[in-house]
Order: structure tokens, then C-alpha cells, then sequence
């Protein structure tokens, strides 16, 4: 949004023609501003609240642009991920050629533990399209310390292993090196505070620009609304500066305040404010209970200790095998993709869980008797609380997985119109500044033109700000605080404030 402070169409400063020792421009200068917006409090008002605006859209700009930057650049790389990981992990994650009929499951997962017999089996995945390969995730010490395992690729008509990766919660090494890229920068979680800041200041600054640039469009009669969707006609220097950054943030608008707000509930500090949140509204998914309930045999009483059968089934627990387990699943009703997680011990059942993001979602989860393949336990997406199924919607969404290539798209379009939208307000900031002030912006002081009964909430706001939104309401009280000591030093010194200029 706009990050300038003039107060013309053209980018004309406006003068300073109200002064303690000239009078009547001073009563001029009043007369028509009650002209223009109706009464004079609506006026005394507004001529507090919109430079102060200005103030800090602009600051807010200049100085966390640089971090939105970041996050737009390092995103727009992450939303081509499905596509980077075919072009580099396809040895792994497709098959040479699509056969007529699939091995077995337990074959398969035989052949991955006499090629990786390390660790023990978590998960296996069987392919989502014909032309895909089978996963088998295994729980391997040395990686669990770093929250991964390591997912071994094979081909479900040969048995042949593909390979082998590193993986994070299923997402490829690539794949997890973007996604730290884009969440902390590979530093942690002191880099987690840049994107927090970013994801903070977004809709503030958002909003903030569509209240600048509307409200300068009904201000001046000759703003057309076509001039506040569409680049203005035949503007020049930082006049189309500003309607190219206007409007490219008008367009994208509503896509970064879903960003932002879905980039906070993960976030470090407005994150854990949400898990409280979502913790006293019980707005958790429900959880699946995967305990058996006959005691060390299990509901059925069988013995789960056999090593040739486990041998058998290439490490997996005695009772059904993986095929059967799956059969049962889908006669239940969980059909598309799924993962199925094997027992936790020998009290536990199979676990069966969809996992189709695309829209409308496929995610019903239920647990199965390893002996019987009974569903025990079953949980459904429709039982899920409406703030879980926002929140995970929405993460999707801001992954760029909800809506499949249409969601990637979309995703590119709003990271390449912010970084255009931050060039463009650098170059107004540039163009309006040469050759004297940079572009500084309206003078302090303005908050002295605030009512004190529209005053006082606003600091109320800003301290709940402060406690749910950490790293935008510390940063905006210290914000105000300095720019209302600043301009009482002005004053004092004997320069004009805001309130005398005007």
C-alpha cells in the first residue's frame, strides 16, 4: 500500500500554510478541510488519525519490508516443491515402467528391510497413482533426535528398493531444506522471529494501505474509481509509483491476510497464544484411541511374540498382515490415499489414516485389531471442531496443497505482487526524498489530534496487541512511545509539530 505522505493526487507536498503567527491561512486551511469532509470533529479526528496512519505505514514499510521480502522470495521457491521434487527425487518416487498387477504389501515391505533392516517399521504408504512407488518409513535412532526417519522407495510391481532418503514428516530433503529456508532461515529458532515479524506487520500494513489509498480516492473528487483497481492512466514519477503499488496491493489483499494469519498459528510466540487458544475452546481434532483392550495378548488374546512370523512379514507384529489390514480399511470406508502406521506394541491396534489434502479433504482416521481388523476406534474429518478444520485448511492452503496447481499458482502470483508491491514502495520512498529529506514523512505529533476517548482504546488494543501478537504490539508501542517523545522534544525545541502545521 502507499508509503508516502503526500497530500495530492500529483504527489504535491501539502503547504505548511497554518501557523501560530498567520492566522488567517490557518482559518482558511480549517474552512476547508470541514468543507471537504462534513464537521469539524470529523475533521479534528481524521487529522489525527491519518498522519498518524501515514507514519506508520511508512516506517512499518521501510522497515520490515525487508523481512517480507525474505518470506516472498524464499516462498514463491517453496510453492514449487511438488514439481522440484519429481525433477530431482524421481529416481525414488516413480516406478521405471507401470506394471499390470502390484506385489503384495508384505513383499514389498520385505524387500525395504533386507535392504534397510536398521530401525523399526513407522509407516507404510502405499502408492497414490500407478506410476508412484511405495513408501516404507522407518524410525531410526539416530535420526528421531531431529524429528525424521528415513522413507525407503519401492517399485510395487518389481519389489525392486528405489533408494532411500532422509525424510521429515514425509517431506523429501529438498523439500525440508525450502521449508526451513522460508520458516527460520537455517537458524533456528532465533531465525523463526524474522518470519514471525513478517507474518505480524502484514496486515497491519495491509490494512493500513487499503485505508490509505481508499480513503484518497474518496477524498479527491477526481479519483476515478477505475484509479483504484487499475494502474492510473498517464501518471508519471511517483504518482505511478504509488498507483502501481496501490493497486497491485489491492489485488493481492486478500491473499496476504490469509497468509499472515495462517503464517501466525504456527509461529513462535502468536503461535503458542493460538495452541492456547485453540486448547480452552477444546478445538483439537478428537484423538483416536489405538489401545487394545484384552490385556498383553490383545482384544483377541493372540500371542504377539512369534518370530517367524514376524520374520514372515518382514518385521511387522503377528495377526493380519499389512494386505489385510489395508483390505479392512477400505471395506470401512477409507478409500484414497491412506497411511497405515503399525501397532505401538502388543496392546495397540493398526492405525489407518487418509491423507488426501487436495479439496474436499479425505482425512477420517481408524484404528483396526491386528488380529481381527476390527475398526475399534474411528475418527472422522466431520467430527472435527470448526477452528481444527480451519487451521488445517488453512495450513494447506498457505502450502500450497489445498487446491492442488491452481493453489500453487495463486500462491506465486501473491509472493511476485508483494515483491513488486516492496520495490515499488522503496522507489516512491526514493523518488519523494531526492534531493532533500529522502522522504520523510508528515511531521510528528500528530497523536496530540487524537480524542482522548478514541485515544485511550486504541492503546488498549495495542496492549492486547502486545500480549497475543508479541512482535507486532511490542514493536507498535515503542513505535508510538518514540514518536510521542520525539515530538515533545520537537515541540520544545521550538520546532512545528503535526498540530501546529496544521
Amino acid at each position: 500500500m502507499s508509503t508516502t505522505s503526500d497530500a495530492s493526487p500529483d504527489g504535491t507536498p501539502p503547504p505548511a500554510t497554518a501557523t501560530a503567527t498567520d492566522p488567517a491561512p490557518a482559518a482558511s486551511a480549517t474552512a476547508a478541510a470541514t468543507a471537504r469532509d462534513g464537521s469539524g470533529e470529523d475533521r479534528r479526528t481524521r487529522s489525527g488519525w491519518w498522519p498518524l496512519l501515514t507514519r506508520l505505514h511508512f516506517y512499518a514499510g521501510v522497515l520490515v519490508a525487508p523481512f517480507l521480502l525474505i518470506a516472498a522470495l524464499t516462498g514463491l521457491a517453496y510453492t514449487a516443491v511438488p514439481q522440484l521434487d519429481r525433477l530431482v527425487y524421481s529416481e525414488q518416487l516413480r516406478v521405471e515402467k507401470v506394471g499390470d498387477t502390484a506385489k503384495p504389501l508384505t513383499e514389498q515391505i520385505a524387500a525395504a528391510r533386507k535392504a534397510h533392516p536398521e530401525g523399526s517399521i513407522a509407516t507404510v504408504i502405499p502408492p497414490e497413482a500407478p506410476d508412484h512407488t511405495t513408501k516404507v518409513v522407518l524410525s531410526v535412532p539416530e535420526l528421531a533426535e531431529e524429528d525424521k526417519q528415513r522413507t525407503v522407495y519401492v517399485d510395487p510391481y518389481t519389489g525392486e528398493v528405489r533408494g532411500a532418503l532422509t525424510t521429515w514428516f514425509g517431506s523429501t530433503p529438498l523439500a525440508t531444506w525450502l521449508d526451513d529456508l522460508h520458516r527460520h532461515l537455517h537458524l533456528g529458532e532465533t531465525g523463526r522471529l524474522y518470519s514471525e515479524l513478517a507474518a505480524s506487520w502484514l496486515w497491519v500494513l495491509v490494512l493500513g494501505g487499503l485505508l490509505l489509498w481508499f480513503g484518497r480516492r474518496r477524498t479527491y473528487a477526481g479519483g476515478s474509481k477505475r484509479n483504484t483497481v487499475l494502474p492510473e492512466r498517464g501518471a508519471r514519477g511517483v504518482r505511478r509509483s504509488r498507483s502501481l503499488h496501490a493497486v497491485t496491493g489491492v489485488w493481492i489483499s486478500l491473499g496476504l491476510l490469509v497468509l499472515s494469519a495462517t503464517g501466525l498459528t504456527w509461529s513462535a510466540y502468536a503461535g503458542e497464544r493460538f495452541t492456547q487458544l485453540r486448547t480452552s475452546l477444546s478445538a483439537y481434532a478428537p484423538e483416536l484411541d489405538t489401545s487394545l483392550t484384552g490385556g498383553a495378548d490383545g482384544a483377541s488374546g493372540h500371542d504377539h511374540t512369534d518370530g517367524h512370523e514376524a520374520a514372515a512379514t518382514g518385521g511387522l507384529p503377528a495377526g493380519l498382515t499389512v494386505d489385510q489390514v489395508l483390505q479392512k480399511a477400505r471395506a470401512a470406508g477409507l478409500d484414497g490415499p491412506v497411511e497405515i502406521s503399525t501397532p505401538a506394541d502388543d496392546k495397540s491396534t493398526w492405525t489407518v489414516a487418509q491423507t488426501d489434502g487436495l479439496w474436499p479433504v479425505r482425512m477420517d482416521r481408524a484404528a483396526l485389531d491386528p488380529h481381527t481388523g476390527e475398526v475399534t476406534a474411528r475418527v472422522d474429518w466431520a467430527d472435527h471442531p470448526l477452528l481444527a478444520k480451519l487451521s488445517t485448511l488453512g495450513v494447506r492452503a498457505h502450502m500450497g496443497t489445498l487446491f492442488g496447481l491452481a493453489n500453487q499458482i495463486v500462491l506465486a502470483v501473491i509472493a511476485l505482487g508483494l515483491t513488486v508491491g516492496i520495490v515499488l514502495g522503496y522507489r516512491m520512498w526514493w523518488q519523494r526524498g531526492r534531493g532533500s529529506s529522502f522522504g520523510r514523512p508528515l511531521p510528528r505529533g500528530a497523536w496530540q489530534q487524537v480524542p482522548p476517548y478514541l485515544l485511550v482504546p486504541a492503546l488498549a488494543v495495542i496492549a492486547v496487541l502486545g500480549y497475543f501478537v508479541p512482535l507486532l504490539g511490542i514493536p507498535l508501542a515503542a513505535f508510538l512511545a518514540v514518536d510521542i517523545v520525539l515530538g515533545e522534544i520537537a515541540h520544545r525545541r521550538g520546532r512545528r509539530t503535526y498540530a501546529e502545521i496544521r
